[in-house]
């Protein structure tokens, strides 16, 4: 084991300068990072705000709502707001850490949504050396002083946050469509057919985008829906394109067939005369 060697110690952090004028969900305080000594020991104290230390390397603990985390490289701990907590670097092998202060609005909600609190205040995210580098690049946009650096270090922040979800709550095995009557994968297929309507999307990409096969997906939709998925899609994008109709005067019909996913106008016209029985111009003349 190499030996500790004292002129290592470090310390640098490194704050928003734009923290006060910030009014997201969710706002990066400062950053910063350090090579602790030996024993080197916060608390126990209390924050006022949210901080993430992520170890890079070394050993130490870290003492939270009545329990002893053993942490080394690769671990990320929690410390909330107004909660009694204690940490401590290794005589040995101190730690040299990366940290990240926030607050907002949306920081317990999204923290809470993904596991972390302080009775699991831990995330193990070993070898993965994506978290120290958003970690490191929150700091370096606040040492840049740019006027998107607060934003910059929030995305970092967001990223950060995605990468513990996926760590703590891995994606559950696929379950049988027959445990569920494939309801689950027809609400899945809905939602993206409402969402993406007005996009030139296939049914092809549907299918590939959920997992499924084609034809295993037509089917499946059309036995709970009474209609293919194709057939769904015609007339959403009708709908949608007869409410514009109604509410958009400005809006021309080629413009209105563009914004619900028709990139042909005449072929647009051709379809909502045979939904309606009237075509897109008459049936807007017939609202005056």
């Amino acid at each position: 084991m190499a030996a500790y060697d004292k002129r290592a110690d470090s310390y640098y952090v490194v704050s928003n300068p734009n923290a006060s004028q910030e009014h997201g969900g969710l706002v990066v305080l400062f950053a910063g990072n350090s090579q602790t000594k030996p024993g080197h020991r916060p608390g126990p104290k209390v924050v006022d705000y949210y901080l993430f230390h992520h170890v890079l390397s070394g050993r130490g603990t870290y003492m939270c709502a009545g329990q002893t985390h053993e942490l080394g490289a690769g671990d990320t701990f929690l410390i909330e707001p107004g909660t009694l907590i204690q940490y401590m670097a290794d005589y040995d092998r101190p730690w040299h850490y990366r940290w990240m202060a926030f607050d907002g609005p949306e920081a317990a909600r999204m923290l809470a949504g993904i596991g972390l609190s302080s009775l699991q205040p831990i995330v193990r995210t070993g070898g993965n050396r994506g978290i120290a580098a958003l970690f490191q690049q929150a700091q370096e946009a606040f040492q840049a002083r740019t006027p998107g650096a607060g934003l910059k270090a929030t995305g970092c922040l967001h990223l950060l946050l995605a990468e513990f979800a996926e760590t703590l709550q891995p994606a559950e095995p696929r379950l049988p469509d027959t445990a569920t009557g494939g309801e689950r994968t027809v609400r899945q297929a809905l939602q993206y057919l409402s969402a993406q309507y007005a996009e030139p999307i296939t049914i092809e990409l549907m299918a590939e985008t959920l997992g499924y096969n084609r034809a295993y997906l037509s089917t499946l939709f059309k036995e709970h829906t009474g209609v293919s998925p194709v057939t769904f899609l015609l007339r959403l994008r009708l709908d949608k394109a007869r409410r514009l109709l109604r509410e958009r005067p400005e809006l021309t019909v080629e413009q209105i067939a563009s914004s619900v996913g028709f990139q042909d106008p005449l072929h647009f016209s051709k379809q909502f005369k045979r939904q309606y029985q009237t075509s897109p111009s008459e049936y807007r003349r017939s609202l005056l």
